[in-house]
């Protein structure tokens, strides 16, 4: 039991005055003569025995009576902390991640977690709130209900790591008791809810569980080769529950249906639907699920692409690049030094300096401009190179070539993180393949650049630094055979495709996404991307012949967006959902310490309550005085 006065107990010192009063109270009797002695000296003695009893009795209840006003003036109370003086400051985080659309046994997991918040709360009571999207600091329910009852699914993913961080930053440095409640389905992450050992912060987790796991999901999609002037669209389809049979897979096109199957698989499949190769489409692809939502659509595009511009500055035979650079995808050209056309260059997205033995001062700071605007440059040294030359090039690159070392060196190491190779080229990692090799090779004065391809000795043979691409040792067929390996054509052509990134299929929200278009804007022009009444400003860069656009969180709703230069369309790229949080898989929390553990927003909140709940006692004292106070009046009255 506590007090909020407890200076007041020392009033119960004064109790020690009826006791003192009582001990020390002396009354004089006058002594009469009475003819029997004997029976008066027995009813004296028996009525003093009495009148000591009552006055002792007297004496208690006036204690008990006085004890309980001072006690009650003192306002006791009880509570399993103390909290009575200490501000309590609670941070909810309600988890509005798509997986949060599994249906529990009350309807969907956010909506019913939204709606025990709401009832749980009260209207007044200080909180702060954190979703994935949104943060609320110091306010109340009635300030945010509206927004909480108005709370949609958001593609923007927060860790459990980042909202804790989160959580603890939105408390005042002055408050004591700190409770993070946290509600979520506490879905399975690359790094799994860990709370620390803080005593400083009680973590209370309610993990809402879903009736059952069953999704189907359109995982991917993706274009295979062309054939008879048609392509072939693949799209792969998951399942986390039981088998799927019959299952409806529509394809659209601008909203009109254009293909449609049935399927039944277990785990994952796919489905092939043909599409012509030279037509715009606009794609959709559906699916009939009935739990998660935000996975049964899939958008894509497919556009008219310019060809990527390659410029070859010749100075040997270049027949190895024509068979990689097809008309097909690229208009490639090629001329030698002494033909080359200074205007042209500028308007090229890759400059291959095919072994030239020396690079021109006045070649130099164009192809240093060009670089600096975007454009990639793949350097294939001569032979018998100008090292000044080559050197005075380079120096912008911080790389320069020593002499050439007449050692034949097999190229036996592979950079798979490099963004060349990252990107499917190979299933595996190959660690036993026909190395090609080189008779000479150039050793560079700096290998802290990005080596693409190492030699046996880890000596670069391929580099990157700054969009210029740089081999260490001529390619002819005299030095090496190089441009007979595999290696060859994924390398260059990559090298290439680097250098105008087109538009993918379609891009998933919340990645890093950056595509370029060839327009030509005027100053102070900008691009936009629109969706019905969506209007969004990318971060775009322009370069001569070409404008660079990057995105990330924005858009945030999946569908197909159009760029539009003013009132000009230009082309349509495709937003997809993330699908990490189609797999549902949850965390066991069961394990973790330093948590209190729930499986409902109700049993968390009344928990809370209780621990911090004040049982005031000073109304039980006062009833105590008034019954120690009629207990008197009935000693006085009745007890003879």
């Amino acid at each position: 039991m506590q007090f909020k006065y407890p200076e007041l107990l020392y009033a119960l010192f004064l109790l020690l005055i009826p006791i003192i009063v009582h001990l020390f109270q002396f009354r004089k009797f006058q002594k009469e003569a009475f003819t029997n002695v004997a029976f008066l000296k027995e009813v004296s003695i028996q009525t003093r025995k009495s009148s000591q009893l009552k006055k002792w009795l007297t004496l208690l209840t006036r204690l008990l009576l006085l004890a309980a006003i001072i006690l009650a003036f003192a306002q006791p109370f009880t509570s399993k902390s103390d909290t009575e003086n200490t501000e309590v400051e609670t941070v909810i985080y309600i988890d509005n991640s798509f997986s949060m659309q599994a249906k529990g046994s009350q309807g969907e997991l956010l909506k019913r977690a939204v709606q025990d918040v709401i009832s749980n709360v009260d209207e007044d009571e200080n909180i702060s709130l954190i979703t994935n999207e949104f943060t609320y600091k110091n306010t109340t329910k009635k300030a945010i209900k509206n927004d909480l009852l108005t709370l949609n699914y958001s593609s923007k993913y927060l860790s459990y790591d980042a909202v804790l961080l989160k959580a603890k930053k939105l408390f005042n440095t002055e408050s004591n008791l700190k409770n993070i409640v946290l509600i979520s389905d506490f879905q399975q992450q690359l790094t799994d809810f860990d709370s620390d050992n803080d005593s400083i912060f009680k973590i209370h987790a309610i993990q809402l569980k879903p009736a059952n796991i069953n999704n189907v999901s359109i995982d991917s999609a993706y274009i295979t080769n062309s054939s008879n002037n048609t392509l072939e669209l693949k799209v792969v389809l998951k399942n986390s529950g039981e088998k799927i049979t019959n299952l409806p897979v529509s394809l659209f096109n601008n909203n009109r249906l254009i293909a449609k199957t049935s399927i039944s698989f277990n785990k994952e499949t796919e489905v092939n639907f043909p599409l012509p190769e030279n037509e715009i489409i606009n794609g959709k692809i559906t699916i009939e699920d009935a739990h998660l939502q935000f996975d049964n659509i899939l958008f894509f595009n497919l556009n008219k692409t310019p060809k990527i511009k390659v410029l070859t500055i010749n100075n040997a035979d270049d027949s190895f690049l024509k068979r990689i650079y097809t008309e097909k995808e690229f208009d490639y050209s090629s001329t030698a030094l002494s033909n080359l056309d200074y205007n042209i260059l500028s308007e090229q997205n890759l400059i291959i300096l095919n072994e030239l033995e020396s690079i021109p001062n006045s070649l130099t700071s164009i192809l240093n401009l060009f670089v600096e605007q975007n454009g990639n440059l793949l350097i294939i040294p001569s032979q018998d190179l100008d090292l000044d030359s080559y050197n005075s090039f380079l120096k912008d690159y911080d790389i320069s070539f020593k002499p050439k070392l007449a050692s034949e060196k097999q190229i036996t190491t592979i950079n798979y993180e490099h963004p060349l190779y990252s990107n499917g080229v190979f299933e595996k990692k190959v660690t036993n393949f026909q190395y090609p090799k080189v008779n000479s090779f150039y050793n560079i004065t700096k290998e802290s650049n990005s080596s693409i391809l190492q030699f046996e000795d880890k000596k670069p043979f391929l580099i990157e630094n700054n969009n210029a691409y740089i081999f260490t040792a001529s390619l002819n067929s005299i030095n090496s055979n190089f441009i007979n390996s595999p290696l060859i054509v994924p390398t260059l052509y990559n090298i290439a495709k680097f250098s105008f990134k087109i538009p993918e299929l379609y891009f998933n929200i919340g990645n890093k996404n950056t595509f370029s278009l060839a327009v030509n804007l005027h100053q102070d022009d900008i691009l936009s991307l629109i969706h019905q009444d969506i209007i969004l400003i990318p971060k775009q860069q322009y370069y001569n012949n070409k404008v660079t656009i990057t995105t990330n969180e924005e858009p945030s709703v999946s569908n197909i967006y159009t760029v539009t230069d003013k009132a000009d369309s230009i082309q349509n790229v495709s937003y997809n959902y993330s699908r990490k949080e189609s797999d549902l898989i949850y965390q066991d929390l069961t394990t973790l310490k330093n948590i209190t553990l729930s499986n409902s927003v109700i049993d968390a909140f009344d928990t809370i309550k209780s621990e911090t709940k004040v049982n005031e006692l000073w109304k039980w004292f006062i009833i105590f005085a008034l019954a120690f106070l009629i207990i008197e009046m009935l000693i006085l009255k009745y007890f003879k």
